[in-house]
């Protein structure tokens, strides 16, 4: 794409800003119809004027959304535990800024909570003879860590981004990081041009308090300034160190400085704030025009604060400190702990570097990345996304999590990686921040049985979703056995933690009872869950039921610990619920098998298909999976028979240890999961790795919906759900199926009792390379990969780039984490071998 043509044909204006801010994805639909018109030819504007006005028309301005969710990389400063919390102390302030980036430029950033973001994005924008560029729209983008060892493994999560004209002209290099000492974002930034006539302009478009509809603006004290006009509003602050030229505020789509400048090049509508009427706004501030050849460098910071006055001294503090002073404490010096310190204290990630394919530099991002991803006012409250899933296709007007949130699911599997890696605080901190998610006699609104764990949370424990996952009630109890058997809590302590915590879960499990909160009105009998682990579907399901059996085993071996006469009764139910797996969740007259392929949209004779042997559905909605019972619609599609259905979390039994990997159902089960079937219901998937091979990579299920319309391109739900959504392959599912893989093979001849070094190096190579495959520039594991089925969308994804899901997806970055310890240790990391002594034949 190339910069827009300036035209001083004043005929011309209404057809070049349209045109512009089409190109730059600027909507004006969010505009009131009688809203004062910056662009309109009765106004006072003309390309040569300067208005006296100060308060900037167009408000609400145009609808608000989030930033694109394939963020190459995230961010934040690193803050050692103080007593397993996060306190502030003299010489330890704690910085509570998080940031993101994607498409080249900085993207939402967080103060506060992790979940409150601030802004949308900052960008600059460039003119010259005869263009007008946005950096997001108009350059090529690279990244880079800025702190490497000898290895090329990360040591910091700040980075070096460099936007190149996609014509030569110019040349934008950013360094981003946070002050580990305030709260604030640092940017250092030079400017290079290689032609005469070039101006650079800063573009901020705030969304205080998680929210784009809410905000005014300010140029004020030589800083741009933006806050809603709430009494307990934050302030965010933007300043440089090279003083702006000029400085107008604006409402986007109508009177900001991007459709300023999109008339006639020039910065010329010197609005000084917004006015008493919030909305979409965006500050905009023109810089000196660059000398060609001779680089324009200086600071630029985001200062944050509960007042204006203290966010303009944040701001100055950082610009006084300069960004080469911030970023050594960013990585960690003499008197600051930072990034390098905390990686240098993961004992095990040398070793594991070398079960890589990539000499350790994912596996050390994946460090960073999930430690960068827990809430600083809460220790421990592990997120599931620094992202909003599809976010410059979903409304920002009113404030939403996305997947900055607590699941306790996602949450087991970040623990368990800490853990991996030899971090043996944080997963401590984080199970006891559970019991702020667990439901109880005291958990407002609730009525019914006690002991469950809630399904989404704000991170201060604010509930935001109700459903009961079986899964999530049994994973805290798995994951403080884990951490029992690791030594991080001592016999007296997991006693303390059992009658506080877990025995109300396992009571739970087994009991089930009466739940009601807020819409949630229903009886849980065990095993059948309201919802399993993709949240769509109720039923008997066997990656649920795993967790589940897992969880009651080492509830009763914990409850022995703790000399609980009623902890046997777990270790009965759990045998109850083995007992049944094949009758409840196998069937015995599949519609898939072999080498048929079953159209869902059509009517056909199954009896003439050939009868397949016995297989795992994905979930059961009566336990009964030999019927033709239909599941329920979700994400668009239609509800098919149960039999249809694949789902590889049957694996899940091999991995905590209740089926053997030489179970014959699972081996029966696999060979259809690896079936080239129609698209809709196929899972299974080829990508090519570095190193020429070709890696498979595997959808949730059949006839998901969870992704991008196969037709029109359109993201997820973007114009409402659809039939033709589809869900992509997700990455992580290569790391489980690698950790099957690795069972199997364990299972298998072994020489000392170690595997057969060309064997685990094949391992290594289709599993954890394929995991590498899958990660982004910035190293950034997503939640979906394209899969090359359908419409490739407005962003024309190549086959196994990561899509507008999550970027980057804790649980991806853990999968990976503990694939690479199973295969440095030879074991599986997530294995109970009190589950398979119980239920080895």
């Amino acid at each position: 794409m190339t910069g827009l043509t300036i035209t001083t044909k004043k005929s011309q204006l209404s057809v070049l800003v349209a045109s512009a801010l089409l190109s730059t994805s600027i909507a004006l639909s969010g505009c009131t119809p009688d809203a004062p018109s910056a662009l309109s030819e009765n106004s006072a504007l003309s390309e040569n004027s300067v208005l006296s006005e100060t308060w900037a028309p167009g408000a609400p301005g145009a609808e608000p959304t989030w930033a694109f969710a394939g963020k190459t990389g995230i961010g934040t400063a690193y803050e050692p535990y103080v007593d397993g919390k996060y306190q502030a102390q003299a010489a330890n302030p704690v910085s509570k800024v998080w940031f993101s980036v994607a498409q080249g430029i900085l993207t939402e950033t967080m103060y506060g909570l992790i979940h409150n973001a601030q802004l949308k994005e900052l960008q600059f924008v460039m003119t010259g003879k005869g263009f007008i560029d946005t950096e997001k729209d108009h350059t090529t983008s690279s990244i880079e860590y800025l702190h490497q060892d000898d290895q090329g493994r990360p040591q910091s999560l700040a980075y070096k981004i460099t936007n190149k004209d996609i014509e030569g002209k110019y040349q934008i290099e950013k360094h981003i990081f946070t002050n580990p000492d305030n709260d604030s974002l640092m940017m250092k930034v030079i400017f290079t041009a290689f032609e005469a006539g070039i101006t650079p302009h800063l573009y901020v478009n705030p969304h205080i308090d998680n929210s784009g509809a809410n905000d005014s603006a300010t140029i004020e004290d030589g800083a741009l300034i933006a806050q809603t006009l709430a009494a307990d509003s934050t302030v965010m602050t933007v300043k440089t160190s090279t003083e702006f030229v000029s400085a107008s505020a604006g409402f986007v789509g109508v009177s900001d400085g991007l459709s300023d400048l999109m008339d006639n090049g020039k910065l010329d509508w010197r609005y000084t704030n917004t006015g008493k009427q919030a909305g979409n706004v965006a500050l905009t501030a023109q810089y000196p025009e660059l000398t060609m050849n001779t680089p324009l460098e200086f600071d630029l910071v985001i200062g944050f604060a509960a007042d204006k006055a203290s966010s303009l001294a944040t701001a100055n503090a950082s610009l006084a400190q300069g960004s080469d002073a911030v970023l050594s404490a960013y990585l960690g010096n003499d008197s600051h702990l930072g990034w390098k310190d905390y990686l240098a204290s993961l004992s095990p990630l040398d070793a594991m570097s070398r079960s890589t394919t990539d000499n350790g530099k994912l596996l050390y991002a994946s460090a960073l990345v999930l430690k960068a991803q827990e809430d600083k006012t809460h220790a421990g409250a592990l997120i599931a996304s620094l992202s909003n899933p599809w976010g410059d296709s979903v409304s920002a007007k009113v404030g939403s999590t996305g997947y900055k949130a607590v699941w306790p699911r996602d949450f087991y599997q970040c623990a368990m990686a800490f853990l991996a890696m030899g971090d043996t605080q944080t997963p401590k901190v984080a199970f006891e921040y559970l019991k702020k998610v667990q439901v109880t006699k005291d958990t407002k609104g609730y009525s019914g049985t006690p002991g469950w764990f809630l399904q989404k949370t704000h991170v201060d424990g604010e509930i935001e979703w109700v459903g009961v996952q079986l899964d999530q009630t049994a994973m805290p109890i798995m994951l403080g056995w884990k951490l029992w058997q690791a030594g991080v809590f001592t016999d007296a302590e997991i006693s303390h933690w059992y009658h506080s915590m877990l025995k109300p879960a396992a009571d739970f499990l087994v009991n089930g009872g009466k739940v009601k909160l807020d819409w949630n009105d229903t009886h849980i009998t065990t095993p059948s869950t309201q919802q399993e682990r993709w949240e769509e579907q109720l039923g008997f399901s066997p990656s649920t039921t795993a967790a589940v059996i897992a969880g009651l085993v080492a509830a009763s071996d914990i409850g022995a610990l703790a000399k609980d006469e009623q902890a046997q009764q777990y270790l009965e139910f759990a045998k109850k619920l083995e007992a049944k797996l094949e009758t409840q969740m196998v069937t015995q007259n599949g519609l898939l098998g072999q080498e048929s392929e079953i159209d869902a949209n059509t009517e056909k004779n199954h009896s003439e298909i050939d009868k397949p042997a016995p297989y795992y559905v994905r979930i059961s909605p009566q336990g009964d999976p030999n019927t033709a019972i239909k599941l329920l619609d979700n994400n668009g599609k239609p509800g098919l028979d149960q039999r249809l259905i694949l789902d590889a979390g049957f694996l899940e039994l091999v991995r905590y240890g209740v089926r053997d990997a030489k179970d014959p159902i699972i081996a029966n089960s696999l060979a259809l999961v690896d079936l080239e079937l129609e698209d809709n219901l196929r899972l299974k998937y080829l990508f090519s790795a570095k190193d020429g091979s070709t890696v498979p990579g595997y959808r949730r299920y059949g006839n998901d919906g969870y992704g991008e319309d196969t037709q029109t391109g359109l993201s997820y739900a973007e114009n409402g759900n659809t039939a033709d959504q589809r869900g992509r392959v997700w990455p992580f599912f290569t790391g489980e199926r690698g950790h099957y893989e690795l069972a199997l093979a364990l299972s298998g001849t072994l020489v000392d009792g170690k595997l057969d070094a060309q064997r685990k190096q094949a391992l290594i190579n289709t599993y954890v390379q394929g995991m590498e495959t899958f990660a982004n520039e910035g190293l950034m594991l997503p939640e979906q990969v394209w899969d090359g089925v359908g419409n490739s969308t407005r962003y024309g994804y190549r086959l196994g780039q990561g899509t507008n899901s999550a970027t980057p997806l804790a649980w991806t970055h853990a999968e990976y984490v503990k694939l690479v310890r199973s295969m440095t240790d030879e074991a599986l990391w997530d294995h109970y071998p009190k589950v398979s002594a119980t239920f080895s034949k």
